[in-house]
């Protein structure tokens, strides 16, 4: 092979990375909300028809556990891995520790969020439940910072 025709080669390939690699780094993949078993957690009284306004799990170990999982398969992609923002979506290690900070929470995971018409962030309470919501809630109490 000619010097001359392994740059080129090597020019596509390069090209062809980038490119594969600006097209993963810009996508969500599967964005459709991942099941989460609740099912070793206590039942909140009225189940998923009457939410309760402050997070019945929160220290709970074993929430925690759930929470964790859960959030790195169904918020992770747009909040941030160990809830860290990139910048697409808010930081939710800053959300207010304890009940202040539940109400902003559980309405935002119930009814997600819609600015001029364009889904930023789907509904996730009427797919997942309660259970999976306060479970996720209690994590992000570990992970929280005022910085």
């Amino acid at each position: 092979m000619n010097a001359k025709f392994r740059r080129g080669a090597l020019a596509a390939a390069a090209l062809t990375l980038s490119l594969t690699a600006a097209t993963q780094l810009w996508a969500h993949g599967n964005v459709t909300p991942q099941p989460v078993d609740t099912s070793a957690l206590p039942d909140i009284p009225g189940g998923n028809d009457h939410w309760v306004e402050h997070n019945p799990y929160r220290g709970n170990p074993t929430a925690i556990k759930i929470g964790e999982s859960a959030y790195g398969q169904n918020c992770a992609r747009c909040h941030g891995l160990e809830a860290i923002s990139g910048g697409i979506a808010p930081d939710l290690r800053l959300l207010e520790k304890g009940d202040t900070g539940d109400e902003w929470f559980i309405y935002r995971y119930q009814h997600g969020s819609v600015r001029d018409g364009k889904v930023y962030m789907p509904p996730l309470g009427p797919i997942l439940g309660q259970k999976a919501g306060w479970a996720i809630r209690s994590w992000l109490e570990t992970v929280h910072t005022d910085d």
